[in-house]
């Protein structure tokens, strides 16, 4: 089992930043990547960055060049810093853990996932 908990929502203005932290605990030893993904009011869940054990990162093409995944070396902690924050980047943003490779950008991908954190960017 992996718990994960997001932090760092909040409300901030068009052009700002936010850095979201996602706190994992258990058997995180298991764990083969850390993901983030997001939703917003009447839209599907989406990819918005992943991270695997190794140190390499995938973004969507919605983020890239302004968000930044990272994390400690245990994977116990993962981060997302979003610059240059647009209103469409409003949505709940969840943290999640796969165990096994069997792909990071779709969510069945991934074996545990956080409650997520609200992210509102004002315009």
């Amino acid at each position: 089992q992996v718990q994960l908990v997001e932090s760092g929502g909040g409300l901030v203005q068009a052009g700002g930043s936010l850095r979201l932290s996602c706190a994992a605990s258990g058997r995180t030893s298991s764990t083969y990547a850390m993901g983030w993904f997001r939703q917003a009011p009447g839209k599907e869940q989406e990819f918005v960055a992943a991270i695997r054990w190794t140190g390499s990162t995938y973004y969507a093409d919605s983020v890239k060049g302004r968000f930044t995944i990272s994390r400690d070396n245990a994977m116990n902690t993962v981060y997302l810093q979003m610059n240059s924050l647009k209103p469409e980047d409003t949505a709940v943003y969840y943290c999640a853990a796969a165990l096994s490779l069997l792909g990071l950008t779709t969510t069945d991908s991934y074996d545990y996932w956080g409650p997520g954190t609200q992210v509102t960017v004002a315009s």
